[in-house]
């Protein structure tokens, strides 16, 4: 069950902390996958969360949506605590995700999956019987959810695909489809789960003025996963370096990639 709203606990004094982990970890049986994260992320950054494969990246994205529960440690969004609440809540209260391996709704057509997203905001509610009956407030709705939708889509340059199936869609736009959707939850923070995995030089480059597209005009904080070191330098203004579920480095990008430390855990001593 859902925990109730808490006190800010005095966490993110200043207002431009958007996301805070202290101690964040969890335990599977006698495996440590996280311990100790703790990450501080300002508002309107583009923040990486790097490291090897089986660094515990994935299972901290996991912690901060709700998908597991933390055995130790506590994380907030704007100063409040969403420690073990529910994934629906979660994203209620402003954290959206993309995923490494893409998930959408493959047999519904790109507007539709992007109008999944806004259901959870006030302004489009619907009531089971109004939308059985086909009252005149569900044609009101599903008008302004579409609109809403196509918006989005003009964004990502899918416009014209708004009626095509999603799996018709090649790779890179199935990636951008995946990201519009998260955005209609109408987010604080958007977690990318290693958006450029796949995709081409040129959808790269387009995917990264497509970020900072988004940090500009949504008012947004990004926090990334990525193993293109390429793209993180070009794209992150701090990161955190994870490696065996700790902390190995953090601090302005160049200079933590630059760390002896993560160099040796990259590319072995």
């Amino acid at each position: 069950m859902a925990k109730e709203t808490k006190g800010n606990d005095g966490v993110g004094s200043s207002d431009q902390i958007v996301l805070e982990t202290r101690n964040l970890g969890i335990t599977f049986g006698g495996l440590k996958a996280a311990q100790n994260v703790n990450i501080k992320i300002k508002k309107n950054q583009i923040y990486g969360l790097i490291g090897p494969n089986g660094a515990g990246k994935t299972t901290i994205f996991n912690l901060l949506t709700g998908v597991y529960k933390p055995t130790s440690g506590t994380f907030y969004l704007n100063g409040e605590d969403l420690t073990g609440y529910s994934q629906e809540k979660i994203n209620h209260k402003g954290i959206a995700r993309t995923f490494q391996n893409i998930r959408l709704f493959n047999n519904m057509t790109v507007v539709r999956n992007v109008m999944v997203g806004l259901h959870n905001q006030p302004e489009f509610k619907c009531n089971e019987l109004v939308s059985i009956l086909r009252l005149p407030r569900h044609f009101k709705v599903e008008k302004a959810m579409r609109q809403r939708a196509k918006d989005l889509l003009k964004i990502f340059d899918l416009e014209d695909e708004r009626n095509n199936l999603a799996c018709n869609l090649p790779y890179g736009k199935q990636r951008k489809l995946e990201i519009a959707r998260a955005l209609a939850t109408n987010p604080k923070l958007l977690l990318l789960d290693e958006p450029a995995a796949g995709m081409n030089p040129n959808e790269t480059e387009d995917l990264v003025k497509t970020i900072k597209y988004i940090r500009d005009n949504f008012d947004m904080t990004i926090l990334l996963i990525e193993h293109d070191m390429k793209f993180v330098a070009g794209l992150c203004d701090e990161i955190t370096v994870l490696n065996f579920g700790t902390v190995l480095a953090e601090g302005d990008t160049k200079t933590a990639l630059n760390n002896p430390e993560v160099i040796k855990a990259y590319i072995g001593g």
